[in-house]
């Protein structure tokens, strides 16, 4: 699957005007546009610096209170807010680099990317997808996810354009 097409792309954007925004939209939109059956949106908590879960979708309801807060650092999406980079694992189920938390292999996927949301070199959240198979995302397909996360973060703060 290549980069996500022009009017996949609009429909994402038009559920970030919306008011109020439907995050579990929007998610369910960037995994289908990228051809994924998981995902998560987390906001980071300005007060705490903790990232919130904000949507879910695929994730089994065991591991839910695992992922409700993350700290920064912990896991892929905490990995990637701390290093305001795409964390990337091709297969969860056989990493072992210490990346993904264990209960992560729970959700039975394997090809997984946690992308921070960046405006202006603030951080803003992350949001993680992930297929049911071994998978290496494009650079084409992270630019186009770090475009999405910039999109995200300015229809979280338009004032912060």
């Amino acid at each position: 699957m290549g980069v996500i097409n022009k009017s996949e792309r609009d429909a994402i954007s038009k559920s970030l005007i919306q008011e109020p925004i439907n995050w579990q939209e929007v998610l369910s939109e960037i995994i289908s546009c990228f051809d994924c059956t998981t995902g998560t949106i987390h906001f980071l908590d300005e007060n705490t610096s903790i990232l919130k879960l904000q949507a879910h979708q695929g994730i089994p309801p065991f591991l839910i209170p695992k992922i409700t807060e993350i700290s920064i650092g912990k896991g892929m999406a905490g990995i990637a807010a701390e290093r305001l980079e795409p964390v990337e694992i091709c297969n969860l189920q056989t990493d072992d680099s210490g990346v993904a938390r264990p209960a992560a292999k729970e959700t039975k996927v394997e090809g997984s990317i946690a992308v921070p949301m960046l405006l202006n070199g603030a951080l803003y959240g992350t949001f993680g997808i992930a297929k049911p198979v071994a998978y290496d995302f494009t650079k084409e397909e992270i630019k186009e996810l770090l475009e999405l996360g910039t999109e995200m973060s300015r229809a979280l703060h338009p004032h912060k354009n």
